[in-house]
């Protein structure tokens, strides 16, 4: 169970099932980043939210439904992304091994390697994938 994050500031946007959507999300995080002063943590949260947001359009949002990007600034310095999909399926890391795979679950790869701790949440209808970077000190 997740604990509840206790928000100092707190950006949401909805985007269409569109491939300009996923710079558009990189966009609107970098301009939070920078209101909240975090441009340090820039590079791995914008390509976390960028993969997160294209495995939502490609997977998770179907026809005509949209995604949901919330950035999560918590009074502890927790930085929180979320990406909300009304789609099926649990995103998963491939695993060594996994022939067919191609190039699906890789950006996950990148988002564990990246992030201090992600996970998926239960939504109804579909999920909530996120991630977490703690304070810099």
């Amino acid at each position: 169970m997740q604990k509840e994050i206790q928000t100092l500031c707190a950006r949401t946007v909805c985007y269409r099932r569109e491939r300009r959507s996923v710079p558009l999300a990189r966009e609107f995080a970098r301009t939070a980043l920078a209101e909240w002063d975090l441009e340090r943590r820039a590079d791995d949260v914008l390509l976390c939210v960028s993969e997160l947001a294209t495995n939502a359009l490609l997977h998770g949002v179907p026809p005509g439904r949209e995604y949901r990007l919330c950035l999560l600034l918590g009074e502890d310095g927790l930085l929180r992304v979320e990406v909300h999909d009304s789609g099926d399926g649990e995103p998963r890391i491939p695993m060594p091994g996994d022939g067919g795979a191609g190039e699906a679950g890789r950006g996950l790869l990148l988002v564990n390697a990246l992030a201090d701790k992600w996970g998926v949440g239960e939504r109804n209808p579909g999920k909530t994938v996120w991630c977490e970077w703690w304070p810099v000190v």
